[in-house]
Order: C-alpha cells, then sequence, then structure tokens
C-alpha cells in the first residue's frame, strides 16, 4: 500500500510518535509524505519515506494528484483544528479528494491508530470497491 503522512507543524510531534509506535506496520508499505514531516519521521524512526514538497508551496497537491491518478491507498494527516493555515484551500481540497475517490483518512491519532491496526489485520477490501470489483469476492 502507499500510504501517506502529513502534519501541521503543532503536530508533527504526534504524527513521529504514530510513526514509531508502527514502524513495523509502516515499514511493510511504501511511505509519502510533505517535506519536513517527511525528513522528521525519516530522520526520528529510520523509515524510507519519499518527501514531496511541503504543504504550503505545494506537498498537500502533490500528494492530492496521487490520489487522483489512484497511487494513493491511504492518508494520515494529523490536523491542528484550532490554528489557522495559510494553505487552507489547499488542504481542503486533498480532504475532498480523499473522499471522492473513498481513500481512507486519518486526522488525528486515534483514527490513525485504527486505519493502521485495520491494515496491518488486512481489512483493505475498500481498494476492491473502489475499483469497481465485485462486492461478493470481497473479504470484510
Amino acid at each position: 500500500m502507499n500510504i501517506a503522512l502529513i502534519a501541521h507543524d503543532k503536530k508533527k510531534d504526534d504524527i513521529v510518535k504514530i510513526a514509531e509506535a508502527y514502524k513495523v506496520i509502516l515499514g511493510k508499505h511504501t511511505l509519502f509524505a510533505t517535506g519536513t514531516t517527511g525528513k522528521r519521521i525519516a530522520d526520528e524512526t529510520g523509515l524510507d519515506i519519499h518527501r514531496f514538497k511541503s504543504g504550503p508551496l505545494g506537498g498537500d497537491q502533490q500528494i492530492g494528484a496521487y490520489i487522483s491518478d489512484n497511487k494513493m491507498d491511504l492518508v494520515i494527516f494529523i490536523r491542528d483544528p484550532l490554528t489557522a493555515q495559510a494553505h487552507e484551500p489547499d488542504i481542503s481540497a486533498l480532504l475532498r479528494l480523499c473522499d471522492v475517490y473513498e481513500i481512507p483518512l486519518a486526522t488525528n491519532i486515534g483514527s490513525a491508530e485504527v486505519l493502521l491496526r485495520g491494515l496491518d489485520a488486512g481489512f483493505y477490501g475498500w481498494r476492491d470497491i473502489s475499483r469497481g470489483h465485485d462486492r461478493d469476492t470481497l473479504h470484510f
């Protein structure tokens, strides 16, 4: 699976903690991240991460392009709901693309944990549904 890891500035410590706690699971997949978030995760966990530009410089849009091209399977975007973001339109567009293309999206530690544990347990039938496969052949 291709997994995007994104975090607002005040949430970068949280996403690093998630990456460290679920390093074994994340290490089985191809990881992508926005600039600074990816650098912090790679430096502090040793995980191999493809880094896009930082969010405000187009990284959110780069991940959005991967979503629209069916190249992203799961997004963990630890957001700071209490701080205004200068690039809010880009963030909204990314969240909308996750909904349009039925990409699981975690926006806090609790939902990230559930998605990562589900991924590890093999619950990724949503990709077959979103690709139009017959529901009767899926394993939920």
